[in-house]
């Protein structure tokens, strides 16, 4: 069920329940702020379609996948850069030493955090542990790199694994519970969650059913381990995460496991703009619209990715300066700190739908454009946002 829409965002919601009868996500929920204050919002279609229908809402929770990374782990790293616990540029094995190995003595945190520390996207950690979680940081460890750090931007879930490791040991508190004291709690968040629970199951959005398309890609490696079948679920997942990774470690990762609306999705990318965050200084908040990784395949800010990489999914209209992620269940956030504008795109296209998913990537951009169209119509007329 949509809410209602003012006249500028009528092509917003047109485009995107298009996109829904394309079969390319059962749901979307969109937020668009400015200057602190939202200024459009809209839902469309079905948060649960099997085993049961449940419409989408403004309450709706998605698992917001790899916006983890810079959302959670982000945060949590730029703000131990700030106090002066974390050197952006020293070496990883001085916090892990488990990386004290030859081949990986230098990787800095700086290479983690912009995807240049020449370790591998992503493997299956559960196979390759034997199921053993307290094996996951010397698994990732022993992997051979690569390419030499700091030579090229190759998105690693990885990374962001370990970046989650490096802040538990820091801490000495599990990463959902750092989540919890330093981001969820003061900001007062009641609908972010890691490990939601079966409370919060029909507020949920679900997601795939089984891990086919991760069983799938396990398949297609060289063999790593025996695939014992008991280590992927065949049921529709909705309630857990998403990815493999994060639920073998317990439901929440440096790299995935954030569940949250529109919303507070908003509330915590406010965090990463100076004019209005709460949990950084000004001057930290830099750090995500710097340019870390020039003359490189993308340009890759501390967390983020900017819009002026090439095939960004950010669009032509979004300043080159803008900073986003995606999450490979649906779901993205963009954030333009000079303008003040955030923009949410939450679906769900892991669910109810046979492989291959859906590439949404052109419908982010496009939804970006549609979406600064309407900011501009608005404040060019002179009109007044309404009040969501």
């Amino acid at each position: 069920m949509s809410t209602a829409t003012s006249k500028p965002q009528e092509q917003i919601s047109s485009f995107l329940a298009e996109r829904i009868a394309a079969s390319d996500f059962p749901s979307a929920v969109y937020l668009i702020a400015e200057h602190g204050e939202v200024v459009f919002a809209d839902v469309l279609g079905d948060a649960v379609v099997e085993p049961q229908t449940i419409p989408a809402s403004l309450e709706t929770i998605y698992d917001l996948a790899s916006l983890t990374k810079p959302l959670v782990t982000g945060m949590l790293c730029a703000r131990r850069i700030e106090s002066g616990e974390l050197t952006l540029d020293a070496s990883l094995a001085h916090y892990l030493p488990e990386f004290d190995r030859p081949d990986k003595a230098m990787i800095t945190v700086r290479e983690l955090l912009t995807h240049t520390a020449g370790l591998p996207a992503w493997r299956p950690l559960y196979l390759m542990t034997e199921g053993r979680p307290e094996a996951t940081i010397s698994t990732i460890a022993g992997e051979r790199l690569e390419y030499a750090p700091g030579t090229r931007v190759v998105y690693s879930d990885l990374g962001f694994i370990t970046l989650g490791f490096l802040l538990e040991r820091l801490s000495g508190k599990h990463f959902a519970q750092l989540a919890l004291s330093e981001i969820i709690e003061p900001l007062n968040l009641s609908e972010t969650f890691l490990n939601p629970g079966f409370a919060f199951r029909n507020r949920l959005a679900a997601s795939e059913k089984g891990n086919t398309y991760e069983r799938n890609t396990v398949a297609a490696l060289e063999p790593l381990a025996p695939v014992h079948p008991k280590l992927f679920r065949d049921q529709v997942i909705w309630g857990d995460v998403h990815d493999g990774n994060a639920y073998f470690l317990g439901g929440a990762a440096g790299h995935a496991g954030l569940f949250s609306t529109a919303r507070e999705t908003c509330r915590i990318a406010e965090q990463f703009i100076a004019s209005s965050s709460q949990l950084l200084k000004p001057g930290t908040c830099e750090l995500f619209r710097t340019n870390m990784t020039p003359g490189l395949e993308e340009a890759r800010s501390l967390a983020w990715q900017l819009a002026v990489s090439q095939d960004s999914t950010a669009g032509p209209d979004l300043p080159a300066a803008s900073f986003g992620h995606t999450g490979f269940t649906g779901t993205s956030c963009w954030i333009d700190s000079i303008g003040e504008r955030i923009f949410i795109l939450l679906t769900n296209r892991t669910h109810a739908r046979s492989l291959p998913f859906a590439n949404i990537n052109s419908v982010r951009r496009q939804f970006h454009s549609f979406a600064v169209a309407a900011l501009d119509q608005i404040r060019t007329a002179g009109l007044k946002p309404a009040v969501w």
